[in-house]
């Protein structure tokens, strides 16, 4: 049986550190030689790959952001968070009780999908901030966020001004996040950094550091709608960002890759560099997620592969 999560003490955030910021550097062919050797060097087989899994569907936001969403696709998606893999697999596996990480749905959806989600346990999380492309006027994202926490999201998942970056303004991204973070309250708040779109991993390796002093409890790498979403590279740079601030502070910030996810293989080597970089504490779902809709489908397929030994068709794991 899944047990509910344990939620740590919140990030509060700390004062803007420019020396520090100025400090972090990335090596981007170290960085890149080492996320070469994660697909290679962690393979798990038959029981254990099957645990990875498992824990993977646990950790897995369940999304849906298109622009024909309707309430019966909410619905349907939600239900599958309930229980995303089949009884009869679940009862081959000797498990019962799994659940995924969270739905992440429009603020339109959030109504539709809390009801859905009544008794679950299950947090809905909304993209807000003008997502994706984070461009509407400032004080429309705040109220956007503060309209969505209402609604009953649980967790906001924001993206940051890409500008504020590209030009080096720190100030201005981190009075930014501070201020998303306020408007939040007591949901949880997801920066999302567009890596794609910073240019460098430096960039992304100094973004990742002001959101986190700014007070984010996760820091996320894509809206999935750039053209180069979550990366093994980008993924390293982060999780080292979150290292360095828990090294520095003793708060504990959550990591979410998004984007491009799709295969069962992908989600064991992210738990695996997660495991190798941040250690176990880290493969928890209040400090990891994948944003996905069809990673689930994939994991679910080779999960009835593990126990039947054959692969089923996709269309005998309904997403919605």
């Amino acid at each position: 049986m899944q047990l509910p999560q344990v939620h740590l003490p919140r990030n509060p955030g700390m004062a803007l550190d420019l020396d520090w910021v100025a400090r972090v550097q990335a090596n981007t062919s170290a960085i890149e030689r080492r996320a070469a050797t994660l697909s290679g060097r962690r393979s798990v087989k038959k029981d254990y790959q099957a645990a990875w899994l498992v824990k993977a569907v646990t950790c897995i936001d369940l999304t849906t952001l298109s622009g024909d969403d309707t309430k019966g696709r909410v619905q349907r998606l939600c239900a599958k968070a309930r229980q995303p893999i089949r009884a009869d697999l679940q009862d081959a596996l000797g498990l019962s009780g799994i659940q995924t990480g969270a739905i992440c749905v429009y603020h339109d959806m959030i109504e539709t999908a809390v009801s859905a989600l009544e008794g679950s346990g299950i947090p809905v999380a909304a993209v807000s901030t003008g997502f994706p492309a984070g461009l509407s006027p400032f004080h429309l994202r705040v109220a956007e966020i503060e309209e969505s926490v209402k609604a009953g999201a649980r967790e906001i998942d924001i993206v940051i001004s890409r500008r504020h970056v590209l030009t080096q303004n720190w100030q201005a991204l981190y009075d930014e996040m501070k201020a998303f973070r306020a408007a939040c309250g007591d949901a949880h708040v997801k920066a999302i950094l567009a890596t794609g779109e910073l240019g460098s991993l430096r960039n992304v390796a100094r973004a990742s550091l002001i959101c986190m002093m700014a007070g984010a409890d996760f820091i996320k790498t894509s809206t999935g709608k750039e053209s180069v979403n979550a990366t093994l590279p980008v993924s390293l740079v982060m999780i080292r960002a979150i290292r360095d601030y828990f090294d520095a502070t003793g708060y504990h910030v959550g990591y979410k890759p998004a984007g491009g996810i799709s295969k069962a293989k992908d989600a064991i080597t992210y738990l695996a560099l997660m495991k190798d970089e941040l250690g176990h504490r880290w493969l928890q779902p209040d400090l990891f997620r994948f944003g996905a809709s069809s990673l689930l489908n994939d994991i679910e397929r080779q999960l009835e592969h593990h126990i039947t030994g054959a692969y089923s068709a996709s269309y005998r794991h309904p997403m919605g």
